[in-house]
């Protein structure tokens, strides 16, 4: 099972995984460019949480990817998958050769993450709102069945205009799920605009507060930082709820934050500049 107790990071581990997001930054443009595919700036703004999660907290066996006893980690914000599958290929879900068949004519991954094609992958991934349901019932199977999995579920902040988002979380905090985490990829936008133009659903760190989760807010870029929230003392009988600031499009100076790469694509000069800027050489 991957995955550790140890609450901090060693220096020299926390630069290896911080030069681990850069190479991924790359892979995920360039997959998604080579397929004409979108959804880059979404994919990039949650690369730290993905790494951190699935490096350092989730257990689970890549060879056997229905372990009972494996952590769920549900992306309702299945748009942002690009980032889902390159970092199941690190981890040996399936081979890294596959990354180059994303979206193609016969591929199993898809522009939406599809349970039971793609291993590793725990829910279908479409419309958005459901993860969090989802994820909740997940969470309350492991407390009926007296199972000790944890359940995460990532969600992105204009996803969070969403009424069912609402609904999970007030009976995640009614049945008292405190093995379901959540985490909202806190970036500002969506296809449309800014979230605060669009249907501002701030402050999140308040709102799910209010809906009876433990609330913590965290720099969603910061390895450190992350690894600190997932494994900072939870409070029992609530879920919780980690608010993850985050900027669309990270590691890229001319997608950073800006809504047009939500789905457009580089042209040939972009790719360049994006090519130097993360240090790649293929």
């Amino acid at each position: 099972m991957a995955g550790t107790s140890v609450v901090d990071i060693p220096d020299q581990e926390l630069a290896l995984l911080a030069a681990k997001a850069i190479r991924l930054r790359w892979e995920i443009l360039d997959m998604i460019v080579k397929a004409k595919g979108s959804h880059i700036g979404s994919s990039l703004s949650m690369v730290e949480i993905l790494l951190v999660l699935y490096e350092k907290i989730l257990r689970y066996d890549p060879k056997n990817p229905s372990d009972p006893n494996r952590d769920r980690f549900i992306l309702s914000k299945g748009h942002g998958c690009a980032t889902l599958y390159a970092i199941l290929a690190h981890c040996g879900f399936f081979e890294k050769s596959e990354l180059d068949t994303f979206i193609q004519a016969g591929s199993r991954l898809g522009g939406h993450p599809e349970m039971g094609k793609v291993p590793g992958v725990e829910m279908s991934a479409g419309s958005l709102g459901h993860g969090l349901s989802v994820a909740a019932g997940i969470a309350l199977a492991a407390k009926l069945n007296c199972q000790s999995y944890r359940t995460f579920c990532l969600v992105g902040d204009g996803e969070c205009e969403e009424g069912a988002i609402w609904e999970a979380a007030l009976f995640s905090a009614h049945r008292k799920l405190d093995n379901l985490t959540v985490v909202v990829d806190s970036n500002h936008f969506q296809a449309s605009g800014s979230v605060e133009e669009v249907l501002n659903p701030n402050p999140l760190d308040e709102k799910w507060r209010a809906f009876g989760w433990e609330v913590v807010s965290v720099d969603g870029h910061d390895i450190g930082r992350l690894y600190e929230a997932f494994h900072a003392c939870r409070e029992l009988g609530k879920p919780r709820a980690i608010i993850a600031r985050t900027i669309k499009g990270k590691g890229i100076s001319y997608m950073e934050g800006e809504r047009r790469f939500h789905s457009m694509l580089p042209n040939a000069a972009e790719m360049e500049i994006a090519r130097k800027e993360l240090g790649a050489t293929d």
